[in-house]
């Protein structure tokens, strides 16, 4: 999996995930050329990776066992880690879901990960304790309809696509969308709080965030809810029933694209050019959860925005890592905590291989990108919940 030899990063992660769902294990060999997978050898292995153009090395058991050794040497920071089982993947996405809407669907399609998707009536059913790793799809938890109103409330999928969150709200017994993604928000944080593995990109980082912090507090206008908010709401915010994120000032002009001084979207003064993040080194020994959401062939990222780009460094709570930053613009990109017994993961900006991502543009091909660094973090959170953990020490 380093940079040199392996031809397709991206659909090695499937390949990988196709071994697990035949009940074989593999280690992952973290820190070692790249964060490589040691498959077992079989015809069937070989085959599917030449089928999928996956760059492999047979090596013999000799081999294998003398990696594992210097990998298990306390003088390197190397860890061998075992995947057990495939998890089961859940899509939290709309019905209907636009073409250009989400890099984690786009990247299980192109690696050939099976998943399942599933929106408000499921999770609110407790659907999602059939499912061991959850993604949000680039969600709005406030009920504010992705704060698009200024640009597009004259748009036909606009109108549509609150008239359709009107109604579901409606069928599912709520007077308002915000309130029936409000008790979403809840499902989600309790699944995660008892096990689960929830990963989020974009909107759907910051906004779940305001959304539990607003549990009981009208912070939508009239023209999401059909009522004013709650006067002085931004000091019955309770930061301490979110995830990830603290002392954020809520914006409360409607017509401005931003949900909260959470993102730095707006903040940033990076040129394109120089626009890179760069992921922290752990201790795969004594740290090897951040080790495996940070495996890659490179260190330093490729930056890409979004509607919540990046998140302000000093916005993030103490007992949240930050994984990957801009120090230059003292932001934070990549971010991972725990909540309860289980894990989340928020990762800014939209699609690592569409910089400025915009409504209406065409989907990103992933034939053209087969070695992203920024999409194979994506792909590290989907292989996270099938190893077997230790307690983290950082």
């Amino acid at each position: 999996m380093d940079a040199e030899t392996q031809e397709n990063h991206l659909k090695a992660y499937g390949v990988t995930y196709w071994t697990l769902e035949r009940n074989l294990k593999v280690k992952w060999l973290l820190n070692y050329r790249g964060g490589s997978f040691l498959l077992p050898d079989a015809d069937i292995i070989r085959r599917e990776c030449q089928i999928r153009g996956v760059s492999f090395e047979l090596i013999s058991d000799a081999q294998a066992e003398q990696i594992l050794d210097e990998i298990a040497s306390p003088a390197v920071n190397q860890e061998a880690v075992v995947l057990e089982k495939a998890p089961k993947i859940a899509v939290y996405t709309p019905y209907g879901k636009q073409p250009w809407d989400d890099a984690v669907t786009m990247v299980l399609t192109y690696a050939e990960i099976p998943y399942e998707t599933i929106y408000d009536e499921e999770v609110l059913k407790d659907g999602l304790l059939l499912y061991d790793w959850l993604h949000l799809h680039h969600e709005d938890f406030t009920g504010q309809y992705g704060k698009f109103y200024r640009t597009y409330r004259s748009a036909a999928w606009y109108i549509e696509e609150k008239k359709e969150a009107e109604a579901l709200a409606r069928k599912l017994g709520y007077n308002k969308v915000s309130e029936a993604k409000l008790d979403v928000a809840l499902k989600i944080r309790n699944y995660v709080a008892g096990g689960g593995f929830m990963f989020a990109m974009c909107s759907a980082t910051d906004s779940f965030d305001i959304a539990l912090s607003a549990e009981g507090v009208d912070i939508c206008e009239p023209m999401f809810d059909g009522d004013g908010s709650d006067p002085g709401y931004q000091n019955k915010i309770d930061y301490s029933k979110t995830f990830a994120f603290k002392d954020f000032i809520l914006e409360r002009n409607p017509n401005i694209y931003e949900f909260s001084s959470i993102d730095m979207t707006r903040k940033r003064r990076i040129p394109k050019e120089t626009d890179y993040f760069s992921l922290m080194e752990y201790s795969a020994k004594w740290d090897p959860i951040p080790t495996m959401l940070t495996q890659n062939h490179t260190a330093l990222v490729k930056g890409f925005m979004g509607q919540t780009t990046s998140f302000t460094r000093e916005q993030i709570k103490s007992n949240v890592l930050v994984m990957g930053e801009n120090k230059t613009n003292g932001e934070a990109k990549y971010i991972h905590g725990i909540k309860g017994k289980g894990f989340f993961t928020f990762y800014g900006g939209h699609d690592p291989e569409d910089y400025t991502h915009r409504v209406g543009d065409p989907k990103t091909e992933l034939d053209l990108h087969p070695t992203s660094p920024g999409y194979r973090l994506i792909l590290n959170n989907v292989l996270f919940p099938a190893a077997k953990k230790k307690k983290q020490k950082t």
